[in-house]
């Protein structure tokens, strides 16, 4: 239906067929938050909310871009006038894509482009990697690029980093370009290696609730920079490439090493301790045990990451107080931070009270109605027609 509505828009917009259609989803990070521009570990799935993107080439050197989601027309760019952080609009996600393609060498002469998205914005659930990744999918399938999907989620990549100006990691990207149904994806954030992680939930009674907060984040305001550079900082510190260097085993001789840098001390607990949290998670589901199991490492990474690495919110906080108080197996907030969502496992049986609870808790509050889902792990991003 995702498909058949972007491309009758795009026919609309442009007065003729586009060459194919294309999504690619949002994803949701089980376990492993902030550790991948520290080369480490991080296990990521794909949501059914997706970005779907109607395309057809250009010969002319021109971006034609629009989105049913944003108000407005056809914002029409030129492929020669594309450069990083000119443009702090919606725009700047595809268009970032088609210029880390061209800088690549890539051969892209344009682009009629229409969108339409279902993930989440600012709600932390990679809505703009999804963006990233459906145009890059596109192009690569059009102008026969040949590139593998990792590849384009490090092109997606240096597009946010350098065109759009935020400082993430390869996480988002890779999620959202190699996903499979069924599975959570664990990363090796330095050498790329990927393995799927069977992850089926239902099978076993359980839910994974996603709580948008819809306290908004944005990646490229100051904080998440600020971590970023804290733990280069660390890194530097301790005489290693990168924190993913140092092993768990001695991070009490890592801290002590410190001193009293109390903010350095801080971030690098966090990212050891976090790395050592997906391992964790990725051992109990390979064990063919009870996946219930997880449920106090997801809680273990949530008071890391509100105490070391502080960037939870007191709605995050009040999710995840609130879930665990009402019954669920597990809960931590889950994306970047400074608002966003959080997880909650639970038993399936649990899922109306405990959404209720979360419910009335913000009502006493006095904050925002959070937006409250299931996540079901998804296909990563496809041709669609």
């Amino acid at each position: 239906m995702a498909a058949q509505q972007v491309r009758d828009g795009f026919v609309e917009l442009y007065g003729t067929e586009p060459e194919g259609v294309w999504s690619a989803p949002g994803r949701v990070n089980l376990i492993g938050e902030h550790t991948d521009y520290n080369d480490g570990f991080v296990m990521p799935f794909a949501l059914p909310h997706t970005a779907v993107a109607a395309v057809s080439k250009r010969e002319d050197g021109v971006l034609r871009l629009h989105s049913a989601d944003v108000e407005g027309g056809v914002v029409e760019l030129r492929l020669d006038e594309l450069a990083p952080e000119s443009d702090r609009d919606w725009t700047a996600y595809p268009a970032g894509v088609v210029w880390a393609l061209r800088e690549a060498g890539h051969p892209v002469t344009g682009a009629d482009v229409h969108l339409a998205s279902t993930v989440p914005a600012g709600a932390g659930l990679s809505s703009s990697a999804a963006l990233e990744v459906v145009i890059a999918l596109a192009l690569n399938d059009l102008y026969d690029l040949g590139l593998q999907p990792w590849q384009l989620a490090r092109l997606c990549q240096r597009a946010e980093n350098v065109y759009v100006g935020a400082p993430t990691g390869i996480m988002d990207q890779t999620a959202s370009a190699c996903c499979q149904a069924g599975h959570a994806l664990f990363l090796d954030t330095r050498d790329l290696s990927q393995k799927q992680i069977p992850f089926d939930l239902a099978a076993e009674g359980m839910v994974l609730l996603v709580v948008d907060t819809r306290v908004k984040h944005s990646h490229s305001e100051g904080e998440y920079g600020k971590r970023r550079a804290g733990c280069e900082r660390g890194a530097a510190l301790l005489g290693v490439d990168a924190l993913r260097d140092i092993p768990y085993g001695e991070l009490d001789a890592a801290l002590e090493r410190l001193g009293d840098d109390e903010e350095a001390v801080r971030l690098v607990r966090h990212v050891v301790t976090e790395d050592e949290r997906v391992e964790k998670v990725v051992a109990l589901l390979e064990s063919g045990g009870d996946t219930r199991a997880i449920g106090p490492v997801l809680v273990a990474g949530h008071a890391s990451l509100r105490d070391d690495f502080r960037i939870s919110c007191p709605e995050l906080d009040l999710v995840v107080d609130t879930a665990l108080a009402s019954g669920a197996l597990g809960a931590r907030m889950t994306g970047g931070g400074f608002g966003g969502s959080a997880i909650v496992l639970a038993e399936a049986a649990d899922v109306e009270p405990l959404t209720k609870a979360v419910q009335e808790a913000f009502a006493a509050a006095e904050f925002t109605a959070p937006r409250v889902f299931e996540a079901v792990p998804s296909a990563g991003a496809r041709r669609l027609v």
